[in-house]
């Protein structure tokens, strides 16, 4: 096993400083990634650093101990979490143990107590990894998995193949708990070409890895929300009920953690994508194939990842479903791929007509067919046709399917990069307007001190991943640094042009405590609110 990463939060900084210089981390198996030096600080930086354990004290100001540990457990679950506290108090400790802390541990705490300590949990973590990487077991998961009957129904479900008459008493047959939801969703999970995995019992069973994703998966999902899991044609599928105690967007936060999750301990980059919710599980076989075509996105927004279905198709208009084979990947081809995807395609279908031994008329319809795929695409995605051909008679030459057999590939993969670079702008263009309208939101509303990142992308119907993946590229800067630089530059205008009291500004930019503004404020400008009134700062 590796080193495992550690966080240090604590109001103290010479306190951090003693802890980290006191311990010898590598020979108790670990790395000490950074430190914070309150829970609000602690909150920002773990998407950072995605440390395995995080220890904390539990009286800081801002937020303490027990409040940060509730924020984590419910992002990050898997973090073990270690408290530190000065006070002997049996309510702390009952909070903690409902909070599922790792160690509770009171001060003054010396470096061999913590030595033990932190080697129980190495112990603990070489043994959950251990548990994810066991052949034996991973074996005995895919001897027990759900029976046949049970994959077909719900391959049949995802398909539109059932009768509607019987999902209920199907779902009740098969013992699957998902009935009576708001709402579903499905996700199908990619597992990435392995070329290289340290793991050596692994490597040299690779077919056993989607067995041990699937585990980790439905490992992750269990407290979270009621799901059914199997394997479909497109990969590990997953119909998740959305009940009163869960979200879609806690949901799809949690796939983004399981991606991390599975490269981290399994040492492998799965790729999630997530379709459409629908209201009722007779839709969900459209759910599916959204989730299916948000997939096809990974050669845009990249594997290893989970790819949200509204964050990537800026028509959001529906699909048109094609039941050849060679559409759907003709489609795919015009939508995701490269000029070389594209010309490939083209030419491996033409490639088809020297091979059939058909009168002419079957290689007009033929082409007419390729010809008719593109003008559909055209259609739905409300492309110019005008700029998509060289010409009048070209259009109409490929309208007619009467074009030379040996000039059809050469005008098909020009019409269709030309198709391919329409929607990659336009792609661009959406996710400018969206980052436009989400600044132009925080403007307005930086006053609200409930504003947070999730608020924001339920305004936009985004997942919060993928959302502060895209600010941050658009930006330069996280969300919560630009939503930080708006509030501090409407305080400094304040401070300038009006006598409000220092709790009066501070409720105005979002702030409930006049402390951690006044904090904020001396971070960024060097001086606090007061003094840089006072003309402190310069």
């Amino acid at each position: 096993m590796g080193l495992y990463r550690i966080m240090l939060v604590d109001d103290e900084e010479e306190v951090r400083k003693a802890i980290i210089r006191n311990m010898d981390w590598e020979e108790l198996g670990f790395t000490v990634v950074g430190d914070a030096e309150n829970g609000e600080d602690a909150l920002e930086k773990l998407e950072q650093w995605e440390p395995d354990v995080v220890i904390t004290d539990i009286r800081m100001p801002y937020m303490d101990g027990l409040t940060l540990t509730e924020r984590i457990r419910e992002k990050y679950p898997s973090i073990k979490i270690l408290i530190f506290s000065g006070y002997d108090d049996f309510e702390y400790a009952k909070q903690a143990i409902k909070l599922n802390v790792t160690e509770y541990i009171l001060k003054p705490v010396n470096s061999e107590e913590l030595a033990v300590i932190l080697k129980r949990i190495q112990a603990s973590l070489d043994e959950e990894i251990k548990q994810r990487r066991d052949i034996d077991s991973l074996r005995a998961s895919y001897q027990g998995s759900l029976p046949i009957l049970r994959e077909l129904f719900l391959n049949d479900l995802v398909r539109r193949t059932t009768d509607i008459n019987v999902i209920a008493p199907r779902f009740e047959e098969y013992n699957i708990d998902i009935l009576e939801a708001r709402k579903w969703l499905a996700a199908v999970i990619h597992v990435e070409q392995v070329e290289r995995i340290e793991t050596k019992e692994l490597s040299m069973h690779q077919e056993l890895i989607p067995i041990s994703v699937r585990s980790l998966v439905e490992d992750c999902l269990k407290p979270y929300c009621r799901f059914a899991i199997f394997t479909s044609s497109e990969g590990i599928t997953v119909i998740a009920a959305i009940d009163e105690n869960n979200t879609q967007t806690g949901l799809i936060n949690l796939f983004h953690d399981i991606c991390k999750e599975s490269r981290r301990v399994l040492e492998v980059a799965i790729t999630i994508g997530v379709g459409h919710s629908c209201e009722s599980l007779q839709q969900i076989g459209d759910s599916y194939q959204t989730a299916v075509d948000a997939l096809g996105y990974r050669a845009i927004v990249g594997k290893g990842k989970t790819i949200y279905i509204n964050d990537v198709d800026p028509m959001n208009r529906g699909k048109l479903q094609f039941d050849i084979k060679d559409e759907e990947e003709l489609t795919a081809a015009i939508k995701f791929g490269s000029r070389e995807t594209i010309e490939d395609m083209v030419r491996s279908l033409t490639a088809c007509m020297e091979d059939a031994k058909v009168h002419t008329r079957q290689h007009q319809l033929y082409m007419l067919s390729v010809a008719n795929c593109l003008i559909r695409l055209m259609q739905q995605y409300e492309l110019n046709m005008d700029e998509m051909f060289d010409s009048k008679e070209q259009y109409e030459d490929i309208l007619e399917g009467i074009c030379r057999r040996e000039d059809f590939a050469d005008r098909i993969i020009s019409v269709a990069c030309r198709m391919n670079d329409a929607m990659n702008r336009e792609r661009d263009n959406t996710t400018r307007k969206v980052m436009e309208e989400a600044k132009e939101y925080i403007r307005e509303h930086y006053s609200d001190p409930e504003l947070s990142v999730e608020t924001l992308c339920r305004h936009l119907h985004m997942s919060p991943a993928y959302f502060s993946t895209v600010f941050k590229k658009e930006t330069g800067q996280s969300y919560v640094n630009y939503l930080t630089e708006i509030r501090l530059k409407k305080a400094v205008e304040l401070l300038n042009e009006t006598d409000d009291k220092t709790y009066m500004i501070a409720q105005k930019v979002g702030y409930q405590e006049q402390n951690y503004f006044s904090y904020v404020f001396k971070k960024k400008y060097g001086v606090s609110p007061t003094r840089y009134r006072g003309g402190g700062s310069g």
